[in-house]
């Protein structure tokens, strides 16, 4: 049995359920069913584009690779095979994490273009809040392509370590050993930054 399926049995049976409901699009939207076709679009656009932002750092990046994704599928819906694959949202979740790692491979990110800037200098814990959320985009992007990808995945897209096994094609072990050197090395960068930001007040 290859990692990928055996990491599939880890899923839940509510995340099983899911992928029934969303085979059942697929085959739909392969007749032309435009109505399936949005229902996917509606579930999973979003996300994947919020994935690829955490990946990228940049908005309008991570939805030039969201929309690729769907692109990829298009072309996918009418040889879809339900046994073959994992799950939809896996195999959504795999593209967008090889479109992304080509992306970051071609061009300089740029991690800090989309964050909002402060309103106001004086408001109360603005600019605290805005060294923080610029200190753990950097910290993102300063990870290996798969650490950044597995911590993603887990805490802020909510897949079990399952799920990300699947979507990586790697073991469950091998997401919880990501997952631990990832969090030791945002630990380890943001460790100053806590300091000085403790120091203001």
């Amino acid at each position: 049995m290859s990692t990928a399926r055996h990491a599939a049995s880890h899923v839940g049976d509510a995340s099983a359920a899911a992928a029934v409901h969303d085979n059942e699009l697929v085959s739909q939207a392969a007749t032309g069913d435009r109505a399936a076709w949005g229902t996917l679009v509606d579930r999973y656009l979003g996300p994947i584009s919020g994935y690829a932002w955490y990946m990228l750092g940049d908005r309008g990046e991570a939805e030039d690779v969201a929309q690729e994704t769907f692109v990829r599928l298009m072309g996918k819906v009418a040889a879809w095979d339900a046994n073959g694959e994992a799950s939809l949202k896996t195999w959504l979740y795999r593209v967008a994490i090889n479109l992304c790692i080509d992306r970051r491979r071609k061009v300089v990110p740029l991690p800090m273009a989309d964050l909002p800037e402060v309103p106001d200098a004086h408001a109360a814990g603005a600019e605290e809040r805005f060294d923080r959320e610029r200190a753990l985009r950097e910290a993102l992007d300063r990870l290996p392509e798969r650490q950044r990808a597995v911590l993603t995945m887990v805490y802020y897209q909510g897949f079990s370590n399952g799920e990300a096994a699947v979507a990586l094609r790697i073991s469950v072990e091998a997401v919880e050993s990501l997952l631990a050197r990832a969090r030791r090395a945002l630990k380890a960068m943001l460790m100053p930054v806590r300091d000085d930001l403790l120091g203001r007040t």
